[in-house]
């Protein structure tokens, strides 16, 4: 089942985690919406560089350091998804309490890993 994902700190640059993720999405059939702070395009997905408000977001992905997340908080919790996953290197204790406080389910894990072990 297709899980329309919001990448949140996309890079074009292939080296990333985050490109990777949004091909790895790709790779298994879900959608797949990007916002980063450069435009461009993976793929066919457009990355945003303007906050748009998504209808129907399952998942956001985190892939933007703690200290950048903050100026996110009501973008995210606006995107009413139903989890967030903080990858290695995002977790924000805070942050995290902001969602499951709106009732979004936070995972604190890896994109790449739950897509390769069929657990996403």
């Amino acid at each position: 089942m297709s899980k329309k994902t919001l990448v949140v700190g996309t890079s074009l640059k292939a080296d990333r985690y985050s490109n990777m993720a949004v091909l790895k999405l790709l790779n298994y059939g879900h959608d797949v919406l990007a916002y980063g702070f450069q435009e461009g395009n993976i793929q066919g997905v457009k990355i945003d560089t303007a906050m748009i408000i998504y209808d129907d977001i399952d998942t956001v992905t985190m892939y933007l350091s703690p200290k950048r997340q903050k100026a996110y908080y009501d973008y995210i919790v606006a995107q009413n998804p139903k989890r967030v996953i903080f990858n290695p290197g995002t977790e924000n204790p805070e942050f995290q309490k902001l969602l499951q406080d709106n009732n979004i389910e936070v995972e604190i894990t890896c994109t790449l890993v739950l897509l390769s072990t069929n657990q996403y």
